[in-house]
């Protein structure tokens, strides 16, 4: 009997529903908020929401959450923006050009609700709503800011894009963006104008594309999810179909090894670049995040999977650096609600919906090399697989490190004992 048969998979009224940012990989410029001897973990480590300096007694929770090349931001449930990391191009929204090492609320919108955020390379999209709305302003505009965007501060975006369009999503890449109405219509821009070698529009074009243009190609199609990477792009239909397009060339698009030069022709056997969506995954997708150069999915059996390059691990859970097909990334505790994948860092966030996940919340929070190998033990007897699975990848992770340092303390004293 697992923990649900206990419990009676209760759902009780005035349980606090709860969630976390799970947060892993490269952390040069502090976008995993990770200090010390956790700097570079590749492995999915939940944050402490003493980070976001939250008063005492304050219920929020998490609602969205993207990765840049080196920046962070989430969204959290009354509607406020964290962002942190890099900010050399002013992509945090604070007005400088200085990184933070810990999350910052964007003061700049906070007469908005913010609904949704993603993060390009240096740049940063939100969707929102005035707090104060007299009904002649549009539910959800969008807000720019970071490189190519003309400002360091949130500013509102239009572009071609007709007055009053609801926005659902937004979805920035290394140069271009995506952006889905409410009514299922997909437009793409470029950011830079710099198409000549890449093609992730989707539009079987290689012009430079600075107002929004529909992604023809899947004109029939009624599209659910999107996302835009460095020189890649997905989308996830409503029936859980995704499709890819764009550069390959380090496994991104998950079909696989490719070699030689890329081409174009149609049905070319070396195609590092596909500038028509191609079917990747006919069914169960739940949701899709592109990074730099590698991809995240979200099954309907609440698996992850991710491909692509991933020498900090932020593509899968095996060492290598490429990885050319799905590969498991399940360690993950809680309901997966969103997934962000940026330059070498990936995020997920879950949600504690029952009395057994709220457990298993507290667990993953205090686990250590200590308690790890007994939390494990507990996890698996009572079907927490994700907190079984957790529990065994730290251990071996705090193991190697401690090996490493053994090494080191070994070297150091040879040295000395020469010297």
């Amino acid at each position: 009997m697992d923990m649900d048969d206990m419990l009676g998979g209760l759902r009780v009224a005035g349980v606090p529903t709860k969630s976390a940012i799970y947060l892993w990989g490269y952390n040069h410029s502090g976008q995993t908020a990770r200090k010390g001897k956790e700097c570079h973990l590749r492995i999915p480590k939940s944050l402490p929401p003493k980070l976001f300096k939250w008063q005492d007694g304050k219920n929020l929770r998490w609602i969205d959450v993207a990765c840049g090349r080196g920046h962070t931001a989430a969204v959290a449930s009354d509607g406020s923006l964290y962002t942190w990391g890099a900010n050399d191009f002013g992509q945090l929204g604070d007005g400088t050009e200085e990184s933070a090492k810990e999350p910052q609320k964007v003061k700049a919108l906070e007469t908005e609700f913010v609904k949704s955020v993603s993060c390009g390379a240096h740049c940063t999209a939100a969707v929102a709503e005035p707090r104060e709305n007299n009904g002649t302003i549009s539910r959800s505009r969008l807000w720019v800011w970071g490189q190519n965007q003309g400002s360091d501060y949130p500013r509102l975006f239009w572009g071609a894009l007709a007055p009053n369009t609801v926005i659902r999503q937004v979805s920035c890449g290394a140069v271009h963006v995506m952006a889905l109405s409410e009514d299922g219509l997909l437009q793409a821009w470029d950011i830079l104008g710099d198409w000549e070698a890449w093609d992730s529009l989707g539009i079987a074009l290689f012009n430079k594309e600075l107002i929004p243009r529909r992604v023809v190609a899947l004109d029939r199609t009624v599209i659910r999810d999107v996302s835009c990477g460095g020189v890649h792009s997905c989308a996830v239909t409503e029936d859980g179909a995704l499709y890819a397009w764009g550069g390959g060339h380090v496994g991104q698009l998950g079909l696989g090894p490719q070699s030689g030069f890329f081409s174009c022709a149609l049905n070319g056997s070396d195609m590092l670049l596909r500038n028509i969506p191609v079917l990747v995954i006919p069914s169960g997708v739940q949701l899709v995040t592109c990074g730099h150069s590698h991809t995240l999915v979200s099954m309907k059996d609440s698996r992850i999977y991710g491909w692509g390059y991933n020498s900090y691990g932020q593509a899968a859970n095996e060492k290598s650096t490429y990885a050319w097909f799905p590969s498991p990334v399940d360690w993950c505790v809680g309901e997966v609600r969103r997934l962000a994948a940026g330059g070498g860092h990936s995020a997920v966030l879950t949600d504690a919906c029952s009395l057994k996940e709220l457990c298993e919340f507290k667990l993953a929070e205090t686990v250590n090399m200590s308690n790890a190998l007994l939390i494990e033990d507990v996890a698996s007897r009572t079907g927490g697989d994700a907190l079984a699975r957790l529990c065994e990848k730290l251990r071996e992770h705090l193991v190697e490190q401690g090996e490493c340092e053994l090494l080191e303390n070994q070297m150091i004293e040879e040295v000395e004992a020469k010297a």
